[in-house]
């Protein structure tokens, strides 16, 4: 009989954003930087910081920021040239708080 581990590993998809300026942010994903530009990327563009710092990375080739509803594969940033088509985006509205 095999015994289970008790804790779970670390995540090793990691993926952050190491900076957002404004023409656009920097990601780091897999210890490398890629910049994020709003023209490319113009969800990010009207999002607050809290929004855009909350990417998740399910698995090695997926990037997810679950409160802007985006989705984004690494081989946007690694070869954009394969992805032509920009994004559009209806402006949104904010809550009052």
């Amino acid at each position: 009989m095999s015994k289970k581990s008790a804790m779970l590993g670390a995540n090793t998809f990691r993926a952050e954003v190491t900076n957002i300026g404004p023409q656009g942010l920097w990601m780091l994903v897999d210890g490398v930087e890629h910049f994020v530009d709003y023209d490319l990327y113009p969800w990010f563009r009207e999002a607050t910081v809290a929004e855009i710092l909350n990417v998740q990375r399910p698995n090695a080739e997926h990037l997810w920021w679950p409160d802007l509803d985006v989705d984004l594969s690494v081989e946007h940033f690694l070869h954009p040239e394969k992805f032509p088509l920009r994004g559009k985006v209806t402006p949104r509205v904010r809550k009052a708080a």
